[in-house]
């Protein structure tokens, strides 16, 4: 049998708005992502998880403690947000004065934050993780990875076998999963962008860019 691993996004935080919240401590989740993280969890409520492993930032591990409702929760630096250095707490409209932040945004197969993270970087650390999680879980076993948007981009594209161009044209909304079964054949993605407010969500693989660059948080 498979390994189902749901990379879950947390809910919309407090942060400022328009403003790249990136590895931010004081950021947490705001009044909406509570309901947001709780709707996930009644979703899935009927699935038995082995684990759930959150990224270090408070956002995260707050969404990982809903959806753990008191059973635990385990922090891997591995899910952490992509390390933007300095651009984090500055607003999005100052930013794009910046020309390294513009090459980050229109090449990000070749692209490297100020603190020298790709988006490659990102992909190999999680997938790092996940080696690990299917060295120690049984078959059939199924876990969440409470993450961020760009992360689970990341992780979908590399899954895929599409460029890191490709991020804009994938969504994942707060408080999505996006489903991933890992057998001997690798990972394959089953669901994108999952939310129990909709419940038809599909991949969304061709929707119009400009629709989908989101403040990345």
């Amino acid at each position: 049998m498979s390994l189902l691993l749901h990379l879950v996004r947390h809910g919309a935080h407090d942060g400022a708005p328009g403003t790249l919240a990136g590895r931010d401590p004081a950021i947490r989740l705001s009044s909406k992502g509570r309901r947001e993280a709780e709707a996930l969890a009644a979703s899935l409520a009927g699935v038995r998880l082995a684990g759930i492993v959150s990224s270090p930032q408070p956002r995260t591990v707050e969404t990982a403690e809903i959806l753990a409702r008191g059973r635990g929760v385990t922090i891997d630096a591995a899910l952490d947000e992509i390390d933007f250095g300095p651009w984090t707490g500055r607003s999005f409209a100052e930013l794009e004065g910046d020309p390294v932040w513009r090459r980050w945004n229109e090449a990000r197969d070749t692209a490297a934050t100020p603190a020298g993270e790709t988006m490659a970087d990102v992909a190999d650390r999680v997938e790092g993780l996940i080696a690990d999680i299917a060295g120690v879980h049984p078959a059939g076993a199924e876990l969440a990875l409470v993450t961020h948007c760009d992360v689970i981009r990341a992780v979908s594209c590399r899954a895929l076998g599409l460029p890191f161009s490709r991020v804009f044209d994938i969504e994942i909304a707060t408080a999505s999963r996006t489903t991933l079964v890992l057998d001997a054949d690798g990972a394959r993605v089953l669901v994108v962008n999952h939310t129990p407010r909709d419940a038809t969500s599909e991949p969304s693989l061709d929707a119009p860019e400009e629709t989908l660059r989101e403040p990345v948080a």
